[in-house]
């Protein structure tokens, strides 16, 4: 046994099951000692998984465990490039609180320092996003520490780790029992005991705050999944309202009366109404960023629950922080609520209904061709009840959270913090090779397709025939334009987006799709939505909707503020090309509409 096939038997130890990765010379090692475990059917496999590109490697990595597959995702990339490819993606492990190994190859070590060709200085480069651990194998005895330091602390910490290994040490021979003598260590492949809920005494100051409450919201993210009954039953006992940060969509089913849906920029307007009207607040497993659509500071009294005690009270101050799984938690939590009456209930249930209708409004307006919220209420209403769901960055996101209906039965995840573009279609691949047995909806932007999603069809033509259950649809908004740049560049700059800056081609995405042995269609008028939509639910093979949308529906926030409204309103009237069509799709409540009014009322000559 060489080193490269210890740090792999040690990595199965850990429970990796599945490992994402891309070719090079500087992890040839490893590559070829998970060679024998992808072919081997028994107890020690590991998929290895190829796909097109070191930074979908590592998003995929990242997905694997927000879907459910392994414990800890793992990507194996090269040195130099490919290491700096893999980058992005374990950036999103980090800022989702992902655990992740990423094992990268280096420079053989009699080169380093030497200006060697591919040599970059790995440890430096990869020292914040691999914080919590970062280590280079220089010696044969330091596999079994290093290893299980990174997996324990990957799993302790939910973060991603760092194991550089160079080049000519893959290759050395193996020190599987190191010497019992100074200098050694030994260590075993048993993982932490969980964090378990939160002590009596604090559970029960966070009772007291709940149960003084007349008006509750609670605050629902990914630290919630696997929690929904309980979730909803606490909920229940105190007659509260919930919204739901992105990660933790699938938590609460959408159609719920009380559930009022995405929160933040992307929200909902009775998730604005929720917490700006609720007088106590419990978070539970989230750490949704915009604090302008929190209760306002002083309005609320509010409890957190979290399994980090360090990111209690970040976004809002809390009054009682249990640190613990919120499973655990709420259980313990629950006996102590007294129950409330459903008149705040009643009136979250009001709004929700408002919402709803002006939804259906929104999206049966005219469109030049076709109404991106059409498209995906479409697909929400022929969306498989066990469908695994993921979604790249941009419009893509904002129909998502709130045209899409998700609950408990789905999975659904994206870069949540990270926000990057080109996660898509790499989340996509991880979440089908994770649940190989259930339909898969990708939605996608046609900048984040032609960025990496495009290539990476290639991966899903090579695997589609293995999977148990072949529906893999794949929605593409082709609008033309990096349109949620465009309207950020209205919203935020007031001037009207650059066209050589935003616009994109028009690419025939169903038709590379053909290409590849897949299938596929496009949809470019409103009377070819259903019978599309139709087609690739029941497509026996991976299925691309081009959908031509049309980028000039409004992106309007839950709550718009007057700076907001009058730096679009400037961009409308400073020569948008896009301003006469806005205006024409007769969207109800577009915010060009609500920018005049405002400027009728404040009399600006801006």
């Amino acid at each position: 046994m060489n080193v490269s096939e210890h740090i792999v038997e040690r990595l199965h130890a850990w429970g990796v099951g599945r490992v994402y990765g891309y070719a090079g010379d500087g992890i040839g090692g490893v590559l070829a000692a998970l060679a024998p475990r992808h072919e081997d059917e028994g107890p020690g496999h590991i998929d290895l998984v190829q796909v097109r590109h070191e930074e979908t490697a590592a998003f995929a990595a990242t997905a694997d465990v927000k879907y459910g597959g392994n414990p800890i995702g793992c990507c194996v990339v090269t040195s130099g490039p490919g290491a700096l490819h893999a980058l992005n993606g374990v950036y999103d492990a980090l800022l989702d609180r992902v655990p992740v190994v990423a094992v990268l190859g280096q420079t053989a070590s009699t080169a380093i320092g030497t200006g060697y060709y591919q040599e970059v200085d790995l440890a430096s480069v990869y020292k914040d996003v691999g914080r919590a651990y970062l280590q280079t194998i220089t010696d044969a005895s330091q596999v079994q520490h290093m290893v299980d330091r990174a997996c324990r602390t990957a799993l302790a910490e939910r973060r991603p780790v760092v194991l550089i290994v160079p080049s000519d040490v893959q290759e050395r021979d193996a020190v599987v029992d190191p010497p019992d003598a100074h200098g050694y260590v030994h260590t075993s492949t048993v993982p932490s005991t969980p964090v378990p809920g939160a002590v009596a005494a604090d559970v029960a100051r966070a009772a007291e705050v709940l149960n003084s409450g007349r008006k509750v919201a609670l605050l629902v993210g990914a630290g919630a999944l696997g929690h929904s009954e309980i979730v909803a039953q606490v909920a229940d006992r105190l007659g509260a309202g919930a919204a739901k940060a992105l990660l933790g969509k699938t938590v609460l089913d959408d159609r719920l009366p009380w559930v009022t849906g995405a929160i933040g920029l992307l929200g909902t307007t009775t998730s604005w109404h929720l917490m700006r009207h609720c007088d106590t607040l419990l978070i539970i497993g989230s750490r949704m960023p915009y604090s302008e659509y929190y209760p306002e500071p002083g309005q609320a009294r509010a409890v957190q629950i979290d399994l980090d005690g360090a990111a209690m009270g970040l976004r809002y101050p809390t009054e009682v922080n249990l640190t613990g799984d919120a499973g655990a938690t709420l259980a313990a939590l629950l006996p102590l609520l007294e129950q409330h009456d459903d008149a705040w209930r009643d009136e979250i249930a009001r709004h929700k209904r408002r919402w709803d209708d002006y939804s259906a409004e929104r999206a049966a307006a005219k469109a030049d061709p076709v109404n991106p919220e059409a498209v995906v209420r479409g697909i929400s209403r022929r969306l498989p009840g066990d469908a695994v769901v993921a979604v790249d960055c941009g419009t893509a996101t904002s129909w998502y959270a709130r045209d899409l209906d998700l609950g408990p039965t789905h999975k659904g995840s994206l870069a949540g913090l990270l926000l990057s573009m080109g996660g898509g279609m790499p989340y996509a691949i991880a979440a089908k090779m994770a649940n190989p047995d259930r339909p898969l909806l990708a939605m996608i932007g046609d900048g984040a397709m032609q960025m990496n999603g495009i290539n990476e069809l290639i991966t899903v033509k090579r695997y589609w025939e293995r999977w148990g259950n072949r529906s893999f649809v794949v929605l593409v908004l082709n609008n033309r334009d990096l349109s949620y740049v465009s309207w950020e560049t209205r919203g935020t700059l007031g001037a009207p987006p650059d066209p050589e800056i935003a616009a994109l081609p028009d690419v025939p995405y169903a038709d590379w799709a053909r290409l590849l042995g897949l299938d596929g269609a496009r949809i470019d008028h409103p009377d070819q939505v259903d019978e599309v939509l139709d087609r690739a639910f029941a497509a026996d093979r991976p299925f691309v909707i081009d959908a031509v949308v049309d980028a000039n529906v409004p992106l309007i926030p839950p709550h718009l503020t007057a700076s907001q409204l009058l730096l679009t309103a400037k961009a409308e009237f400073s020569g948008d090309p896009a301003f006469f069509g806005i205006v024409a799709e007769g969207v109800r409540e577009s915010v060009v509409s609500k920018a005049k009014a405002v400027l009728g009322r404040h009399g600006s000559s801006d």
